[in-house]
């Protein structure tokens, strides 16, 4: 069994479409060949991948309480295609938003439960998350516990001969542990579809979150996202920019 994971985020790397994509490949079978999505110059190559797959799996985040414009496209040219080439495939969706709640993801996923019935394909359900900013910060941020893990235990080497350093193990257990805690929701959901994406059934439509209380999200992701706008402009975009008059 061949399965196709498209993934659709505009981003060029470190996107949480393509973290959560990667979590849904470990669980499942066969041959499986992962593409990205980002402009019509990759309609082509990632077509040609359909011909002798029997599923595909779009990794794709919430934008506007929907399907990426670019991925519309894609989808226009993929329903003619599988039309002309007598495809059947069975598609699922892993979806993502950085809202709290995975439930957002409902009006994208019915999307690609209309594209389905209207290209005549097997619409197989999907996982919409909440949370999924967050949840690839924790991701990206337990890549850095790894390497000051690494820098201390070389340290520890060079002045003590002591390979294993308490203090040092005992911090990346915990920020392990958190990511784990944190992702719990995410890897149950996605392990349950790739039963089904295996098996070739419907997983039906499944929502999870980052598992944090709400007000907990909501400061630290106001935090971020004033971070954020600080280191791109957002804050004084606009504010402090010179005004050209007379222009329509």
């Amino acid at each position: 069994m061949k399965t196709v994971f498209i993934n659709c985020s505009p981003k060029k790397r470190f996107c949480a479409s393509a973290y959560f994509l990667f979590l849904q490949r470990l669980f499942t079978g066969g041959k499986k060949v992962t593409e990205k999505l980002r402009t019509q110059a990759d309609h082509d190559r990632v077509l040609a991948q359909l011909r002798d797959a029997q599923a595909v799996v779009f990794g794709v985040p919430l934008y506007v309480d929907g399907i990426p414009s670019h991925v519309l496209r894609f989808l226009e040219k993929m329903e003619i295609f599988c039309r002309e080439n007598g495809l059947r495939l069975s598609v699922y969706c892993v979806a993502n938003n950085g809202f709290i709640e995975g439930r957002q993801n409902e009006p994208l996923m019915q999307c690609f439960e209309h594209f389905c019935r209207r290209a005549d394909l097997t619409w197989g359900g999907g996982v919409g998350i909440g949370g999924g900013v967050m949840l690839n910060v924790s991701r990206i941020l337990f890549f850095v516990d790894v390497a000051l893990l690494a820098v201390n235990t070389v340290l520890s080497v060079a002045n003590t001969g002591n390979f294993f350093p308490k203090d040092a193990w005992i911090s990346f257990g915990q920020s392990a542990a958190l990511l784990l805690y944190f992702n719990l929701g995410v890897l149950f959901f996605i392990a349950r579809m790739g039963h089904h994406i295996r098996k070739g059934t419907d997983a039906g439509k499944r929502y999870t979150r980052i598992l944090i209380p709400s007000f907990v999200f909501i400061l630290f992701a106001d935090i971020f996202f004033i971070i954020i706008s600080l280191f791109e402009g957002g804050i004084f975009r606009g504010w402090l920019a010179k005004k050209e008059y007379g222009k329509s």
